[in-house]
């Protein structure tokens, strides 16, 4: 009985040892790169709700892209910036531009099972390369999680949601890709750094 005990301890800490280390890795996995001209952290800061994206740092005044979605929904595309770590950050403007509340369509997290499962997202956003004929899909974490905004479902008449995407990078000589919401049109960007 003892031993039994004893080899599910073991288990337990080598299952904890191995979710350390790929948290830690996955974290080490984002490093700043050392380029003091980039924003530092611009997922987390494009995480928080009702900030303005335009105050961000690097951030231009003019959006790169307007998207018009399903119920007067707008998404305004303020930055695309390629990362030393092999990413694209893609920063933006939810906005309802509707009368009344608007409910997020579930359709933007895409249709894998692994986003689904882990709640309302912009997981089934992607990139488009038209000269490299490759599609780029929504970075996820060990999870299974979309590297994106989470948890929204609903948009008072009038409110804004600061909302990131981070994607692989294509080459470094795609400077322009088309960027695919589901229940959005489509448009062209341009890719910075």
């Amino acid at each position: 009985m003892s031993m039994r005990c004893t080899a599910k301890a073991r288990r337990r800490m080598v299952v904890l040892t191995v979710v350390a280390g790929l948290s830690l890795g996955a974290v080490g996995c984002g490093g700043d790169g050392g380029d003091d001209k980039k924003p530092r952290s611009p997922a987390s800061a494009s995480r928080t709700s009702g900030s303005d994206p335009s105050t961000q740092e690097g951030q231009s005044q003019e959006p790169l892209a307007e998207l018009k979605g399903s119920d007067g929904l707008l998404l305004q595309i303020t930055s695309a910036q390629r990362d030393a770590g092999g990413f694209v950050t893609v920063n933006a403007t939810l906005k309802n531009d509707g009368a009344r509340s608007a409910v997020i369509p579930a359709a933007l997290s895409g249709n894998e099972t692994e986003i689904i499962r882990n709640g309302r997202s912009l997981g089934g956003a992607t990139l488009v390369d038209p000269q490299g004929k490759k599609r780029y899909y929504v970075l996820r974490d060990t999870d299974g999680r979309p590297l994106t905004t989470t948890g929204f479902s609903t948009l008072k008449s009038g409110a804004t949601l600061a909302v990131f995407m981070q994607f692989p990078a294509p080459p470094a000589g795609t400077a322009e890709v088309e960027f695919q919401l589901p229940t959005f049109a489509s448009a062209g960007i341009k890719i910075s750094g």
